[in-house]
């Protein structure tokens, strides 16, 4: 009897400690439910979270977030173009001098727009789900661009005024859409990784380089309208390169995996109740680093361009010509160190969101600090003293003021969505992104009191 005991259990003679137990089905069931989180390394149902091979999503982020901005960085370029090509030069006299404020007009049409649609994206489904929002802006915005290059190729100076609405209506129907995509787009992001929100701020900033670049490079041609047909191409191409990536993307592991989490947390709290976004809580949850982005974005633009592209030169022997001055100080200087600014916080995430409105506060002082620069206000007087006179030092203030602005501005589109819960990370990103165009806005607004300060 004791050897088949023995056979039955051969090692029960060097077993040391406690015997586990298996429990039974009847056991196990009334145990309280374990809910293992996954760590760092690991995603749904314990398995490795997919690598974003070759940073493929990454740089298809960072091109959308080119996308967002090069249509209506290709209006502004196109100044030449629109007031001295198409309405200087008009044969039928007019009671209307459709030249004189066309980029204040340009700037109002498009501006308004784009900060409505861009809170009404948030609240309303314009198009459907996000898929469908971005489709259709960038086709919509396509066509615009195609009306926009039919009417530079034919000879409008007979009727100005209805090239002049015409193209008003387009700048309208484009940051519609414009508005739509970029808040969109945002949103997106904010359901990846920190560093992907921050590759649609870097995008954003690389335009101002590419469309510098491409200027330089249009420069050569002769006519205005072969520029603009450049400029417009350019953006159409852009586009169409953002419509492929992002049908591109579903098809990426890595993308895969954090959209299936965002579509697993909607679906466990609709499966206990409908969902119904608490857009307040939201806000408020995410307050801190929203009006951080507000703030960056409205000193940025108080200076530029509207005050930095009007200081002159002071020093007639300064390295930089006057005729290149401008280009090179305010827009050349504001591109590429606002792009720097946010490539630094791939790397760089200091100070962290409690502490990172002390340097966003600090930045107002660079209003003040430009108006006493040699800023001389279009055909005005300068009353007030200069008190900054060194080409030099204005210089340093712009490169350091674009540099704060790329680095604070992504640091807080970054942050927003992460005060927030996972479920709700969409809907902070739009209201981050929304919180930039209403900044933008405001910052263009203030702009316009800049003369009363030194005249």
């Amino acid at each position: 009897m004791a050897e088949s005991k023995s056979e039955k259990l051969p090692f029960i003679g060097k077993q040391q400690g406690p015997v586990p137990v298996t429990l039974n089905p009847s056991w196990e069931s009334k145990l309280p439910p374990v809910e293992s989180k996954p760590s760092v390394s690991t995603g749904i149902l314990g398995l490795p979270i997919p690598k974003d091979k070759y940073l493929i999503v990454f740089y298809i982020f960072l091109l959308h977030g080119l996308g967002t901005l090069l249509p209506w960085n290709m209006f502004i370029t196109a100044k030449s173009y629109f007031e001295d090509f198409k309405l200087g030069n008009n044969t039928v006299p007019t009671d209307v001098n459709y030249r004189t404020n066309f980029m204040q007009n340009l700037g109002f049409a498009s501006q308004i727009p784009n900060v409505l649609f861009n809170w009404l994206n948030i609240f309303v489904s314009f198009g459907g789900d996000l898929t469908s929002r971005i489709v259709y802006s960038i086709v919509v915005e396509l066509i615009i661009l195609l009306v926009t290059i039919v009417l530079a190729m034919v000879d409008s100076s007979e009727w100005p005024g209805v090239f002049f609405w015409t193209t008003m209506v387009c700048v309208v129907l484009l940051n519609v859409c414009n508005g739509i995509y970029q808040n969109t787009i945002y949103g997106i992001a904010a359901t990846l990784p920190i560093k992907y929100t921050g590759a649609v701020v870097l995008g954003s900033n690389i335009c101002g380089c590419f469309t510098s670049a491409l200027i330089l490079i249009c420069q050569t041609f002769d006519s205005k309208r072969t520029q603009a047909i450049y400029y417009f191409v350019t953006a159409i191409l852009v586009l169409l390169l953002c419509f492929d990536t992002y049908f591109a993307l579903p098809l990426n592991k890595f993308f895969r995996h954090y959209e299936s989490l965002s579509h697993n947390s909607e679906k466990k709290t609709e499966s206990k109740q409908p969902l119904k976004v608490p857009y307040w809580q939201i806000f408020k949850k995410a307050s801190p680093q929203l009006l951080n982005i507000f703030l960056t974005f409205f000193v940025t633009l108080s200076v530029f361009p509207a005050i930095q592209s009007n200081v002159r030169r002071s020093d007639p022997d300064f390295a930089i010509d006057s005729e290149f001055f401008v280009l090179i100080t305010c827009f050349l200087t504001f591109n590429v160190f606002a792009m720097l600014g946010s490539l630094t916080t791939s790397w760089v995430q200091w100070p962290k969101p409690r502490f990172l409105w002390l340097p966003v506060v600090l930045r107002v002082v660079f209003i003040p600090l430009f108006l006493m620069c040699n800023y001389v206000p279009p055909d005005t007087i300068r009353s007030a003293t200069v008190y900054i006179d060194n080409d030099w030092i204005y210089w340093g203030m712009g490169a350091l003021m674009a540099y704060s602005s790329g680095y604070l501005s992504s640091l807080g589109m970054m942050y927003a969505p992460q005060s927030v819960a996972a479920k709700y990370q969409t809907t902070a990103g739009m209201f981050a992104a929304a919180m930039l165009i209403t900044g933008i806005f405001s910052g263009i607004m203030f702009s316009y009191l800049g003369p009363g300060f030194v005249v």
